[in-house]
């Protein structure tokens, strides 16, 4: 079988200049990494064998708690084999934890700096809770996306300043949903978010790729590669083939690209959580 790239997910804070990258690869083990959005340092938080739906994740506001939605199939644990949790960032070890028995809905968005929605759906069973962070229970985001990834990952685009121009259905159990962010200088960052059963190998149901749209020029560039993109203050930022990289935008297209980090040949290793 041919060998795929981790798969690179980033988490971005509003309101710090941190962020934490969810990394997979093989497919049954996934680590977080903190990522210090200033020097460009990265630190791994730690590792699950198992999976984390990195769509239903978010970070808070200031970077120091994560919510996500893992699954490691132990259907008879106390977890049910698969589980919503909060965790001081970039851990996993659970503040607060919700069992869930299934992978419907799970995972939630954070409403403030220590308030979060969990992304309840089909129900969860309260484990453990914690005084740090505490659940909203008026949010509900203003739209529905149905009840798997995109329940969380569509809301989390629109509050993080991204606009939904078009929703496309392909062909059946194929959907192409388009966002948009404005850059410097004329540009448009676009994401093409893919939903299908039978997507190309190495990507899973939900995949995005990617292009840069200038308004005045009519200049597209393409970036079928790019599997997440993002805007870091002045700077565009992007996974691809299991590294992070950046860049700026010229009249032209990229400019002055560099590669920030290599995910991709990380191996699991046991680290336990500092508290």
């Amino acid at each position: 079988m041919p060998r795929f790239s981790a798969r690179i997910h980033p988490l971005l804070a509003s309101n710090a200049r941190v962020g934490v990258i969810i990394r997979r690869g093989p497919s049954k083990q996934v680590c977080t990494v903190h990522w210090d959005r200033r020097r460009d340092e990265f630190q791994v938080g730690q590792w699950l064998k198992g999976r984390i739906y990195e769509r239903r994740c978010d970070l808070s506001p200031d970077g120091k708690y994560l919510i996500y939605f893992a699954m490691n199939g132990r259907w008879q644990s106390e977890a049910k084999g698969s589980w919503t949790a909060i965790s001081r960032a970039p851990y996993l070890k659970a503040l607060a934890i919700f069992a869930k028995g299934d992978c419907w809905n799970g995972g939630g968005l954070f409403t403030g700096k220590r308030s979060y929605w969990l992304n309840d759906g089909c129900g969860h069973s309260e484990l453990r809770n914690s005084r740090e962070i505490i659940r909203d229970l008026k949010y509900q985001p203003a739209q529905y996306f149905g009840g798997e990834c995109l329940s969380v990952y569509y809301p989390r685009l629109l509050r993080d300043g991204w606009t939904l121009v078009a929703r496309k259905g392909v062909a059946k159990w194929q959907d192409l949903d388009l966002f948009e962010k404005p850059l410097a200088r004329g540009w448009v960052l676009r994401k093409i978010a893919h939903a299908e059963i039978g997507a190309p190998p190495g990507k899973g149901c939900y995949w995005d790729e990617h292009e840069l749209l200038h308004s005045e020029s009519a200049l597209r560039i393409a970036c079928p590669q790019w599997e997440w993109a993002e805007i870091d203050h002045n700077r565009l930022v992007w996974a691809e083939a299991g590294k992070l990289f950046t860049g700026r935008l010229g009249k032209q297209g990229l400019a002055y690209q560099s590669e920030l980090y290599d995910f991709d040949d990380m191996t699991f290793e046991p680290i336990e959580a500092p508290y």
